[in-house]
Formats: structure tokens, C-alpha cells, sequence
């Protein structure tokens, strides 16, 4: 007989989705239902028996799924102890963590999900089957918005899904379901780690009930969560900065005064450069010209004040920045809403959503570095410096004028510095007087949602809604620089400031070139939406199938978001955090789509066959109108075994920020060939460089080109951006034999590419020199246009004071590949200390990926220049899309004892090795890292069930405490003892590690409650 799908039954999949709005929740905690699964029918059923998948819109009885699905269950974050999501998505295979609680620099206190590794902006976040609210001009929603402790569940989908959500699903969707409350719940949870420090805390409460004879029901939450901060400082491993390997050097803490066995620099110094008088202009250091290094044992280019107004050659001085960089950021977050829904009639409905979220956090760097080129007048510094320096700044400033009155004589211009009494020099101060550059940053975002749902006859449904969200952020910077109020203390035009040595400035001075900053981000979403949903009446392939189903819809979208810098910021006269300028922009989209599934039974065999398509015409003219669509198939031939497949074509319109960015400074880690040895021995090479702006005396000679890891460039937005454009594939088995009940098996193999990918222009600083100077070679290429006119007259460096500019380009892909495995299996254990029954319930989930491809192709016109990421770490991976360390293997898995009232859980993550991605270098040769070793965690859980309304928790994560190990030093700095390979030197990304991927903290307690009544 064939099933109808009758008027109440047929909710369109945003509002089924939306467990709290219109449907109840599937139960929880059912004995054979593991915490992490890969499903095949991820979903929540109506009253009907009616599900809609995660990647669907469409109301269908027994509907699976063609794109493999891994859900995330309540009890996952019960027995993790996780307040945060981001704690518990990071830790699934299919997902390459993008900024988490640990990440100070880079980092800017939210958290997001970065699905496969290709990118936060690629990664569709939904809650109850709609688009959430993101919080700047990236358009990158902060997960620390979602309410952990209401969620039901969390799905996350491999491939593409524009054809059913829209622009941004590139790489998948996660969707995150709230559930109904009924009653009142309270909860509460501390977390500490074994060593007293890193404390979290949270408390939520939640009320929800039926109202009007049943015909509504409302569900309120709020909730508060507070973390302390840890500094880097406080674990043996991050305490002292690791690196050297890039320069040659033996892996080294370069430290201040607090290094383990004696000061080896100084906080403070100044480099005083002395070849800016190449007085012919052909790069080279003429006789007379005074390029020469001053007598008296003083490097007037490169010296060193460790005693107040005293010079010497510096060597390899560093300072460590290490101790005063967080290692937790702290947080403060208030989280208040409510849901509700009232029939209004006839089985037309209304509801409501409205969420808001205050999140205040901290983040901490060390004490402000000035670097760049000064005018010093000598008057204004003879009281800081002792004799001999004076003398040195006189020779100098006796060159400079002679050398300009060589190029008058030449026929060129003048130096800049030519008169007497005035020299131009390169500078480099720790600001260490003004204390940490801390930012604060405070997020204030709210959504509102109404809509209404119902029946059309007898067959169909509709669903229509209209949704508003808002965040605001302010930002207060403390701890930078003014430029010019810097150069006014040093050329006489303002409050002298002696800068010649540690703890020199003295407070007046420091007021008289501090500057406090500010910047904020408005970002709104709007989003209008309708759905028509239903079948084609009771029509059927055979008597056996449920009907052809369908849903077509109409939806409007309209983003708009601005970057608003203070007058510091904006004119690039701030020195301490990045300087940029204003961003303001907004677009809309009209859409129209459809999906279509049509089922088809005959015996025991079943085929499942779906399309779905999308028209979208965009306001941006180089976007304009695009189509997206999407077809699947399964096929069961017994009820054991389903096969899966689907296609999907998606889209990404470029954001706000890649369209319309004002530009900004940034210093990203990069490498210049012109400092390189091989740039002193390839003529071409040589050549490409004193033809881009380097002195000839200069070329190979890294000390000079290249005055630290960084290099800085200008980024910015380009309005004629066009869409990004994505190809996926998966194809799959479930296996759920009868024979081994509670068992079921999920293999999927996945294939994502995307073309026509927006990235930096060049790849970026590092890959653009790169392919510069190493493949083009080419002054004429635009590639090399971009270092040519930016590098420094006298030494040939890219600095601050004229960084190169890198807008957004159309001009980069991504691929990436493997297979996933999910396996769940529940059954009973003959033995119980808790129940008379003489057993209890075990539980087993394993979530694991093989990523085989994983690779970034950074500019077009080089399709050989190809970065692969998988199973790879380092500098080069770090500045693609995968950022992190992407291992080949990564599983989690957990084991459940449930006896009656008490469970025992053990989770077991694992991260398989890594190789470092930079062939040229071998690290281990200076006593770095070439592979970081394959890494294991091990968590427990006990929680017991008191009564009916409360519920006591308990475990430990990093049961075995494994952490990366403490460097030991020898009497100069050395490392002479590396305990395990987590600890980096150059390839870090941050606290000598990478602290989202690798565990920080250690062993670590948590204890919670829930009551409920």
C-alpha cells in the first residue's frame, strides 16, 4: 500500500530540521546510540515517521542519505567535557582546526571549523537547517555564538551543497540542531588542569514548556562561561622561543635575561645602517662611497646596546618573545534566547527564534618591535650614547654628506640625510618600557527569526521565514607605537627619546610615543526564504514506493559588512598591531531552486535516485547569474547493503572582505631568494635581483636582505572578484548486517575540487618570491612587478617602511581526497555492579579519515607548482588553506560501559605523523625537526545518573598527560635535548608547536551537573 504523506506530515526541511521549532527531538542516550557515528539517515523525525537529511530540504519516510553524513550526538559533549564546540568538532577527522581557544598569534579570539582543510569561508555553518550569524567582513561565523549545552546534535557533510543552501558549502555543511526543553534544566561545569592554572567555568539554565491547551510551545536558555588565561610562560615547552634552522644555525632560545643559563641579549637594540651611500646608483659600494664598516670594534650597521648608550656587534641577537604570548585567551561570554512555536489554525504554524551573544575576549603579544628607517638628529642624541658612539654617528653623518655631494656631482639627487647633523638610519627597538600589546576584544551579535509554516491541500507544505543577525565588534588596542611620534623623538621635532639600551625610555617618553587604537566590524545578514514541499500527489514508480517527492523554493540574501580602523590605524601610523584601512561593502542575491527525490521499492530491494539545482543571480557584476546542482543515488539490493554515490557542482561568491578590503600590513613567515646562497652564485638569479632593487654588494647575503623570518606586505580587497567554483564526488558502502546486529559500517571515498579559488595574489609574500625569482625570472612578469620599486636603496630588504601590495585574485585551486571509515557497533556484556539484570550495555564508535590528496596550486599559470599538504607540515602548507599540520590518518574513537546509572568512557584520538614540507632544508642538520611523530590522546569519563533529575559527571582529558617536551639548553642558548618531536623551532606556527592540533594544556579535570526537573 502506498504510504500518503498527508498535510500535517509534509514540513518542509527547515522547519523539520529545526527540531525546536516544529518537531520533536529524536531521544538521546538510547543504549545502542554512539555518541559519533557515520549515519546514513542523520535527521529528526516528526511524528510522521517523516526525516529531512542534513543536505536536503525535502520531507521524505526513510530517507537516506547519498553524501555520507558523521553526526555528532548530545552525549559526545557530556562525556568530552566540552563548553566550547570548537572542542569537540576539531576533534573529528574530517575537519583541520581553524582558530581555536589557543590560538594567540595568529588568532583574534573566535573559533570556526575549517571542513577538509580548504578554508573557514568554505565551510557552510548552519543551526536547525539555516544560515547562522558570521562576525566580519570574511563573512566566518564564530562558533563560540552556538549554545553548546542545548545541542541535540551536530551533522557534518562531505561535498558541496549550493544546490540546496546556497554559495559557501564548497567543502560540506555543519548543522548544528538545537533541541526542545521541556521542564527546567540547570547545569554547570569547572575544568582545571593538573598543574591549578587554565581554569574554565560555565553555568546554563533553560526553561521550556507547552502553552495554550498544547498548541505552543517556548523554550528559553541563557548561559555564562568564563576562562582564565595561561601564558606561554607557564609550560616549560613554550617558555623560551625556538629557531635558527632558516638561518643556518643551530636550533637556538634566543632569550633575554631570563634564558637558563645567562643573558645572551638584550631587550632593546638598534641597528645603525651605514650603506645608504651608494652615491652612483649602480648597487654597488663604490671607494669613498661609505659602505665600510667604523673601526673601534662597533658594526655601525648592525649594533647592539646592551649597557645604556654603549654599542656592540650584535650576533644573532633575538629577543624572546615567548614567555608574554598567551597560551589560553581569556573569555567572558553571556548567551541569551528562546525559540517558540503556536499553531495558529488548520495546521498553519508560527515560530520564532532570537539568540544574543556578548563574548569578550583578550589576546596578548610581546612588547612593541619598531623596525624601519629613521632620521636621527645627532644633537638630539649625543646625551644617550657614549663617546665612541657619538664618533661612529659623526663618521656616518660626514659620509652620507659626502656621498650626496658625489651624486649631485653625478648628476642625481641628494640624499635625503645630506645635511650635517642629520643621518638616516635602520632601527630596531623592543619597546619593552610600554609592557604587552593587548587587545581586547568585545562581540556583541544578535539574531532574530520569524516565520510560518502550514499546509497547501493535501499534499503539500509550505515554509517561509525572514531572518536578521547582527554583530558589532569593538576592539581597544593597547601597547602600540606612533611612526611619527617615534621619529619626532629621534630627529628633535618632539620629546627626545633615548632609545640606546634596555629600560631606557623613560616614562614621560614612553607617553609621548604610545598610542591607544581602536577599530570595529558591523556585519549583518538578512536572509528571506520560501519553500513549497510535498509530492506529486500519490504518484509512484511501483505500488511499493513511497511518491515522487519534491521541494521548490525562492530565497533573497542580502550581506553587508564594514571594517571601521581609528585615524591611527587607518593612516598606517600605528606600529604594534597591523595598521589598515577602512573596509565597507555589501552585495545580494535573488535565488530560485528545486530538488527532486524519487524512490523506487520492488521486493527487498530499494533505489533511492535525487537532483537537486539552483539559479543565483548575484548583485556583483563579475559574479552576476551562476547555476549550482547536484545529483545522488543509492542502491540497496537487501537491506544489509546500500551503495552511495553523488555529484555536486557548487559555488562561493567572493566576501566582503576579498571584494572590498581596504588595504592593511601584515608579516607573513617568508624566505627571500636575494638572501639566499644560490643568489651569489646563479647569474640569473643575481641578476633578477639587482634589476628588482638589491645592491649588487648585497645579493646572498641573508643578513642583510632578510632582517628576521617575516616579511612584510600590503593586502587588500579587488572588487572584480569572480565566484569560486567546485566539482565533488563521493561514492560509498553501509553495511548494516543482520547477522552481527548493532554493527554498521561506513566507507566513503571523497574527491573535492575547486577552481577559479580566491587567494593572495602570488600565492602570497613567500610563494610569489618564490616563483619569482626560482621559475619565472622575469623582470617583466607581473609576479616580479611585484618586489620591483619595493625593496630597500641600501640594503635591498622589503620593509615597513614600502611593503609590496598583494590584492585578491581569481587565480589559485585546491584538491583534496581520501576516504573515510565509521564504524558503531552496541551490545550487551555479561556483567553489572549496578543492575540486577547481570549485564550492561557496550558501546563502540570509531570515526576515521585517510586523506590521500591534500594539495594547493597557488597561482594558475603554474599547474606543476603544486603545494601537498597531506600527511606534510610547515612554513609552505601554513600559508594555503590547510594551515594546520594535515595528517594521511586521524581517528577518534570512544568505548562506552553503561551499567545502569554509571557510564565509563574511554576516548582515544589519534594524529598520524607528518613530514616537514620544505625539501631544501634539511632541519635535522642543525638539530631541528623533519617529521613530527605520530601522536595518541586518551580521555575518561565516568558520569552517573543520581536519579530521574540529576546527573554528576566526571573525567580527565590527556589522561597521559603528553605534551611537547622541555627543551634542555647548554651554557650558550643550544638545544641539547629535544624529549619528543612536538617541540618546533621555524616550523612552528605558534608556542613552539601547533597548539589547535597538538595538545597544550596537558592533563586535565572537569567536573558538571545537570539538573533537571
Amino acid at each position: 500500500m502506498t504510504n500518503r504523506l498527508n498535510k500535517a506530515a509534509l514540513l518542509t526541511g527547515t522547519i523539520i530540521a529545526g527540531a525546536v521549532v516544529a518537531t520533536p527531538a529524536m531521544a538521546q542516550g538510547a543504549p545502542d546510540e554512539p555518541a559519533i557515528e557515520a549515519s546514513q539517515d542523520a535527521g529528526v523525525a516528526n511524528e510522521e515517521g517523516l526525516i529531512v537529511v542534513t543536505g536536503s530540504r525535502i520531507a521524505r519516510r526513510d530517507l537516506e542519505s547519498a553524501a555520507p553524513i558523521a553526526v555528532v550526538n548530545e552525549e559526545e559533549f557530556e562525556l568530552s567535557g566540552a563548553v566550547n564546540v570548537e572542542n569537540v568538532i576539531n576533534t573529528l577527522p574530517q575537519v583541520v582546526p581553524g582558530f581555536t581557544s589557543n590560538s594567540n598569534n595568529p588568532g583574534n579570539g573566535t573559533a570556526s571549523v575549517n571542513l577538509r582543510g580548504l578554508g573557514e569561508t568554505r565551510t557552510m555553518v548552519l543551526v536547525n537547517g539555516r544560515r547562522w550569524m558570521f562576525y566580519d567582513t570574511n563573512q566566518t561565523v564564530d562558533l563560540n555564538t552556538i549554545p553548546q549545552f542545548l545541542l541535540d546534535s551536530v551533522d557534518v557533510v562531505t561535498g558541496g551543497a549550493s544546490a540546496v543552501y546556497g554559495s559557501d558549502a564548497l567543502s560540506g555543511v555543519v548543522n548544528f540542531r538545537l533541541r526542545d526543553v521541556e521542564g527546567v534544566e540547570l547545569g554547570g561545569q569547572y575544568s582545571i588542569t593538573e598543574r591549578g592554572d587554565a581554569r574554565r567555568f560555565e553555568v546554563s539554565g533553560a526553561i521550556g514548556t507547552a502553552f495554550a491547551d498544547g498548541r505552543g510551545n517556548a523554550t528559553v536558555y541563557a548561559g555564562y562561561y568564563n576562562r582564565d588565561s595561561l601564558f606561554q610562560g607557564d609550560r616549560d615547552f613554550s617558555a623560551f622561543a625556538l629557531g635558527g634552522e632558516s638561518t643556518d644555525d643551530p636550533l637556538q632560545q634566543f632569550g633575554s635575561s631570563t634564558v637558563p643559563f645567562g643573558r645572551i641579549n638584550t631587550p632593546g637594540s638598534i641597528g645603525i645602517s651605514a650603506t645608504a651611500n651608494d652615491a652612483n646608483d649602480n648597487g654597488q659600494c663604490d671607494p669613498g662611497e661609505g659602505c665600510a664598516v667604523l673601526g673601534q670594534g662597533l658594526v655601525i650597521d648592525d649594533a647592539v646596546f646592551d649597557n645604556a648608550g654603549v654599542g656592540r656587534a650584535r650576533t644573532g641577537d633575538l629577543y624572546n618573545y615567548a614567555p608574554v604570548n598567551y597560551l589560553q585567551l581569556p573569555q567572558e561570554r553571556y548567551l541569551l534566547g528562546g525559540y517558540a512555536d503556536y499553531e495558529i489554525g488548520n495546521g498553519h504554524r508560527a515560530y520564532a527564534e532570537v539568540s544574543y551573544v556578548n563574548n569578550r575576549v583578550d589576546a596578548a603579544l610581546a612588547a612593541t618591535p619598531v623596525t624601519g628607517t629613521f632620521n636621527i638628529d645627532l644633537a638630539t642624541i649625543q646625551p644617550f650614547v657614549d663617546a665612541a658612539t657619538f664618533a661612529a654617528f659623526q663618521e656616518l653623518d660626514q659620509r652620507e654628506a659626502d656621498a650626496s655631494a658625489q651624486r649631485v656631482a653625478n648628476g642625481l639627487d641628494p640624499l635625503a640625510s645630506a645635511e650635517l647633523g642629520t643621518v638616516s638610519t635602520f632601527v630596531q627597538r623592543r619597546i619593552v618600557e610600554t609592557g604587552l600589546r593587548e587587545n581586547l576584544d568585545e562581540r556583541n551579535a544578535f539574531r532574530v527569526l520569524g516565520g510560518l509554516t502550514g499546509p497547501i491541500g493535501e499534499y503539500l507544505n509550505y515554509d517561509a521565514y525572514y531572518m536578521y543577525a547582527r554583530t558589532r565588534n569593538a576592539q581597544v588596542q593597547n601597547g602600540n607605537i606612533s611612526r611619527s611620534a617615534f621619529q619626532a623623538g629621534l630627529d628633535g621635532t618632539g620629546t627626545p627619546i633615548n632609545i640606546f639600551g634596555p629600560n631606557t625610555l623613560t616614562p614621560e617618553q614612553v607617553d609621548a610615543i604610545t598610542i591607544r587604537a581602536q577599530n570595529g566590524d558591523i556585519s549583518a545578514l538578512q536572509v528571506a526564504s520560501a519553500v513549497v514541499s510535498g509530492t506529486l500527489g500519490d504518484f509512484a514508480i511501483t505500488a511499493e514506493s513511497d511518491p515522487i517527492a519534491f521541494a521548490v523554493g525562492t530565497e533573497y540574501r542580502k550581506v553587508s559588512s564594514q571594517f571601521i580602523p581609528d585615524t591611527a590605524l587607518a593612516s598606517g601610523d600605528v606600529i604594534g598591531f597591523n595598521a589598515g584601512e577602512p573596509t565597507q561593502g555589501e552585495y545580494d542575491v535573488k535565488e530560485f531552486f528545486a530538488e527532486l527525490a524519487i524512490p523506487v521499492r520492488f521486493g527487498s530491494a530499494t533505489l533511492d535516485l535525487t537532483g537537486a539545482a539552483r539559479y543565483s543571480d548575484y548583485s556583483l557584476d563579475a559574479v552576476g547569474g551562476v547555476w549550482t546542482y547536484a545529483g545522488g543515488v543509492e542502491f540497496s539490493p537487501i537491506r544489509d547493503v546500500t551503495i552511495r554515490g553523488q555529484y555536486q557542482r557548487a559555488i562561493r561568491a567572493p566576501n566582503v572582505g576579498e571584494l572590498f578590503g581596504g588595504s592593511s600590513i601584515g608579516f607573513p613567515a617568508a624566505t627571500d631568494p636575494c638572501g639566499q646562497d644560490a643568489a651569489a652564485t646563479d647569474a640569473t638569479i643575481r641578476a633578477l635581483c639587482i634589476a628588482t632593487g638589491v645592491p649588487s654588494g648585497s645579493v646572498g647575503d641573508a643578513d642583510t636582505i632578510q632582517l628576521n623570518t617575516q616579511i612584510p606586505g600590503l593586502f587588500g580587497g579587488n572588487p572584480n572578484l569572480e565566484e569560486e567554483t567546485s566539482d565533488s564526488y563521493t561514492a560509498g558502502i553501509v553495511l548494516q548486517p543482520r547477522f552481527i546486529p548493532g554493527l554498521s559500517v561506513t566507507v566513503d571515498y571523497f574527491d573535492i575540487t575547486i577552481e577559479n579559488a580566491i587567494s593572495t595574489f602570488g600565492g602570497g609574500v613567500n610563494n610569489a618570491l618564490r616563483l619569482c625569482y626560482n621559475q619565472v625570472q622575469d623582470i617583466n612578469d607581473p609576479l616580479c612587478q611585484a618586489f620591483d620599486g619595493f625593496r630597500d636603496p641600501t640594503t635591498g630588504a622589503i620593509t615597513v617602511d614600502n611593503p609590496p601590495l598583494f590584492l585578491q585574485a581569481n587565480a589559485a585551486s585546491l584538491k583534496t581526497s581520501g576516504v573515510d571509515l565509521g564504524v558503531s557497533y552496541g551490545t550487551a556484556i555479561p556483567f553489572s555492579l549496578f543492575t540486577d539484570t547481570g549485564e550492561q550495555r557496550f558501546q563502540f564508535s570509531f570515526l576515521g579519515t585517510w586523506t590521500d590528496t591534500a594539495s594547493f596550486t597557488p597561482v594558475a599559470a603554474f599547474p606543476d607548482e603544486v603545494t601537498e599538504c597531506a600527511g606534510k607540515f610547515g612554513t609552505t602548507c601554513s600559508a594555503t588553506p590547510f594551515g594546520q599540520p594535515v595528517p594521511e590518518y586521524k581517528w577518534t574513537s570512544r568505548f562506552n560501559f553503561i551499567d545502569g546509572p554509571m557510564t565509563t568512557s574511554i576516548r582515544w584520538r589519534h594524529i598520524g605523523s607528518v613530514q616537514d614540507d620544505d625539501p631544501s632544508t634539511d632541519y635535522t642538520a642543525f638539530n631541528g625537526i623533519e617529521e613530527i611523530d605520530a601522536y595518541d590522546l586518551v580521555d575518561v569519563t565516568f558520569s552517573f545518573a543520581a536519579n530521574e533529575m540529576l546527573t554528576l559527571t566526571a573525567g580527565v582529558s590527556n589522561l597521559f598527560d603528553t605534551l611537547p617536551g622541555n627543551p634542555e639548553f647548554d651554557a650558550n642558548g643550544i638545544v641539547t635535548n629535544r624529549p619528543n618531536s612536538l617541540l618546533l623551532g621555524d616550523n612552528q606556527e605558534q608556542a613552539n608547536t601547533y597548539p589547535s592540533v597538538y595538545d597544550v594544556l596537558g592533563r586535565d579535570y572537569f567536573v558538571s551537573a545537570t539538573l533537571k526537573f
